[in-house]
């Protein structure tokens, strides 16, 4: 197997530049190859990623995004393990019947469902503040 050359070794960046053994054909495509098959040098958009990591626009999205995944993530993790934790602990809270044979561990389980989609609805309301920030950022670093 020939060797892979690699870019930027000297910062770290251990990204090869050629594909692996089958990128070697195009497999009968006629248009440009896409982004998810590209090697580094191939997708090489010549941004400064270092300039673009240090813009206080590009910080504040980070932080932005931070204030809204991590009490999120937190909150459903603690929300997915409540309910083995209860079934555990408080069995008999949790066995109480609600109607027929339904009863609370049942209700919370399906509750889950229903609260990942909420999650998955508010992030979906947050990215677009995020979109919004990252066209600004996306403007400034192509100069439009």
């Amino acid at each position: 197997m020939a060797k892979e050359k690699i870019r930027n070794t000297a910062e770290g960046d251990f990204t090869p530049t050629v594909g692996a053994a089958t990128d070697v054909a195009p497999l009968g495509h006629a248009l440009p190859k896409p982004a998810h098959e590209m090697t580094a040098d191939e997708d090489f958009s010549g941004v400064n990623w270092k300039a673009v990591a240090g813009m206080p626009e590009f910080k504040t999205l980070l932080s932005v995004k931070k204030r809204f995944v991590v009490p999120a993530t937190l909150f459903f993790v603690l929300y997915y393990f409540a309910l083995p934790v209860l079934v555990g602990y408080a069995p008999e809270l949790m066995s109480t019947k609600i109607m027929g044979v339904v009863n609370i561990a049942y209700l919370f389980a399906l509750s889950q469902f229903f609260m990942a989609w909420i999650i998955a609805a508010l992030y979906l309301r947050a990215a677009s503040r995020f979109d919004k920030i990252e066209a600004e950022i996306a403007a400034k670093v192509h100069g439009k």
